[in-house]
């Protein structure tokens, strides 16, 4: 049961990949594309329709609304297009990750916090008195 859970969410990954892709595609109806960014949009935003902290329906969105969404716009999609675009999705999993990019990523952050921090110090600290 948990291998068959852990390939659908692959699965779901994989056609939201396909689906930012396929978005693009001119092939595709407009349609197609105005519900394919929404839902690619709403797959891949932080920001969720009921909060994840909420006990059981937090979660509720990420199982229903993603895949159901999903299902329907690649349902829009031309049968053609659509394997093309996940052929595409696959093959950009299976690239290597640059370390070096997060590394820079991390740092950028790391000292973002950190000016934060020191202009946070010297907004805050008190100052001597005339």
């Amino acid at each position: 049961m948990v291998d068959r859970l852990k390939n659908w969410a692959r699965t779901i990954k994989r056609d939201v990949r396909a689906l930012y892709s396929a978005i693009r595609a001119p092939r595709v109806p407009w349609y197609a594309k105005a519900l394919g960014i929404i839902i690619v949009g709403y797959a891949l935003s932080p920001i969720d329709l009921i909060p994840d902290f909420i006990p059981i329906l937090g979660y509720l969105d990420d199982v229903i609304l993603v895949p159901l969404g999903v299902l329907i716009v690649v349902r829009m999609i031309p049968p053609a297009v659509m394997a093309e675009h996940r052929a595409l999705a696959l093959a950009a999993q299976d690239r290597p990750v640059s370390l070096v990019a997060a590394g820079v990523v991390i740092v950028v952050w790391i000292v973002s916090l950190a000016l934060c921090a020191w202009l946070a110090y010297g907004y805050f600290s008190p100052r001597p008195g005339p």
